[in-house]
């Protein structure tokens, strides 16, 4: 079958087409011959390398969010899977690949009108966005801001949270034209990746979803209101700086609170239901996924140049 590896961390050229083996599904596990595959931020990370200190090596098969149709199960799985069109979690490797592996339990069903390119735009993202909002507390008539706004899981949060009864909904996004588009989401108020607003804009906030990071973290920081709360879902601008914590503890009387947040905390079946409900709304019509592409599988590296440049609003999606 055909693969995209990590053939050199870097720059999106060290991304390589290769033939590898069809994978066998093992105990608990099915096999899908994709027809989406999204390329997601954390992707970006563990191609340039940022992540080898985890376990990462050059070789790594990229991917972890396909959909397709079941063709094979392994032990323990019932047969009736095989035909199904799924979305599917493939872990942190595998997904690059006209067939892959996932754990049954990592599997959800498509409903009926849901496209694989809306499905693997929505159904990582679409996660981390509802329990990022679940985890800060928000609650109705809070001002929430979303850094890095532009991405699948920042799209999906500001329509979240604006549906929700946010008392306002704050992005940062690269240019005015993104601002639009957001806008057109839920968004009320437009700031530049610095933190400066086109419009009047509230003197703080009471929930910041970040999914940049980088250097900047302690700036957006200085933005929450009392009792505020910053929960940071990415890392794609960077780490933090290593001192960031002091503006917390300088801060004390303020009671800000910083956490970090990953699906993978989230029980399975929580994460199932909200996935299965975002779909169902989906179809409707009440989110809204945006594709921003739909490249050939044999272009990963494009897709990776344009992610890179900062030119993406919404997902790419890759196709066999």
């Amino acid at each position: 079958m055909k693969a995209v590896v990590v053939r050199r961390f870097g720059n999106p050229d060290g991304l390589e087409v290769v033939d590898l083996p069809v994978p066998v599904p093992g105990p608990g596990q099915v096999r899908i011959t994709t027809e989406a595959i999204g390329v997601g931020g954390v992707d970006a990370v563990v191609r340039r390398g940022t992540l080898a200190a985890y376990g990462f090596r050059e070789g790594h098969l990229q991917g972890s969010e396909v959909a397709g149709s079941i063709n094979a199960v392994g032990d323990g799985v019932d047969a009736s899977w095989t035909g199904r069109r799924v979305w599917a979690f493939t872990g942190l490797a595998g997904g690059y690949a006209e067939q892959a592996v996932a754990s049954v339990d990592d599997v959800l069903p498509l409903p009926e009108g849901l496209t694989g390119a809306d499905a693997v735009t929505v159904g990582g993202s679409g996660v981390v966005a509802h329990f990022a909002l679940d985890r800060a507390r928000f609650a109705p008539g809070e001002t929430v801001l979303v850094r890095g706004a532009a991405g699948s899981i920042g799209i999906t949060a500001v329509q979240l949270a604006a549906r929700n009864g946010a008392g306002a909904v704050a992005v940062t996004t690269s240019s005015a034209q993104r601002g639009a588009r957001l806008r057109e989401l839920g968004a009320t108020h437009v700031l530049d990746r610095s933190g400066v607003a086109d419009t009047d804009v509230p003197s703080g906030f009471d929930v910041v979803i970040d999914v940049v990071g980088g250097s900047q973290v302690p700036v957006f920081l200085d933005r929450l209101n009392d009792n505020g709360r910053y929960v940071a879902v990415g890392v794609v601008g960077g780490q933090p700086p290593a001192d960031f914590g002091m503006r917390l503890m300088g801060a004390f009387r303020r009671s800000l609170s910083f956490a970090t947040f990953s699906s993978d905390t989230v029980p399975g079946a929580e994460r199932r239901t909200v996935r299965s409900a975002q779909f169902d709304d989906a179809v409707r019509g009440d989110l809204r996924t945006v594709v921003h592409e739909v490249l050939p599988l044999r272009q990963a590296a494009l897709a990776h140049h344009a992610m890179d440049a900062g030119t993406v609003f919404g997902r790419i999606v890759l196709t066999p």
